[in-house]
């Protein structure tokens, strides 16, 4: 994939762009992603220190750190490099675009495929986490903030942390939440403890009528 077409995807994707040329030299995420793909070749080679080399630099001039042995594929889209954090083994596929301070990072120190999957055409909002050797569907769209660590199925839309499911195939997916707000575990075990101790609470009051009617 020619430099050109990562310029070509800024204009598409960016509103604010108002140029071939703005997006050429003041684009960050274009930046991160053209020393990406240089570094990611001298990575394939085998020429580690180089690739290292250009990955340094690549995040001290962009904000963004992205591994030189993470995959990406054509039609990429970084909105805002800062704080993006990639790892090694990432596999990002085409057309995907992602916010600021998004995480593609693992959850273990060992060695091979310990970093996410993500399917073509998938859009991760700004400062999301999508943890461990897990695959995000085709056509998905992770909301800003949220924790991904389990595999989403395709043209799924996430949010919350952990990640749930609210829209699959475009049909919305019934959780047990308040949809202004995002997903909260402890808030739902807080809320189903609620319910029991009212639930308690009627018992225990019909149990003192029904003695205090048999005195």
């Amino acid at each position: 994939m020619s430099w050109r077409e990562d310029v070509r995807t800024v204009m598409e994707r960016d509103p604010a762009v108002k140029s071939f040329n703005e997006a050429l030299f003041f684009s960050q995420g274009l930046h991160a992603i053209i020393l990406h793909r240089m570094s990611h070749r001298a990575y394939l080679k085998g020429n580690f220190f180089k690739a290292r080399f250009i990955n340094y630099w690549a995040r001290v001039l962009t904000g963004a750190d992205i591994h030189p042995g993470a995959t990406i594929g054509k039609g990429f889209f970084i909105d805002h490099a800062t704080g993006v954090v990639i790892g090694e083994t990432s596999v990002v596929g085409e057309n995907v675009s992602i916010f600021q301070g998004v995480s593609l990072a693992g959850v273990s120190a060992e060695k091979g495929k310990r970093h996410p999957t993500i399917g073509n055409n998938v859009t991760i909002g700004a400062h999301a986490v999508v943890l461990g050797n897990i695959h995000i569907g085709d056509n998905t769209r992770i909301g800003a903030g949220s924790v991904v660590n389990k595999d989403v199925p395709p043209d799924s839309t996430v949010v919350g942390i952990p990640g749930k499911v609210v829209k699959r195939e475009g049909v919305p997916v019934k959780v047990d939440l308040r949809h202004d707000l995002l997903p909260d575990p402890l808030v739902d075990a807080f809320i189903d403890i609620n319910h029991h101790l009212i639930e308690m609470e009627k018992r225990i009051v019909a149990l003192e009528e029904e003695l205090r009617s048999k005195k």
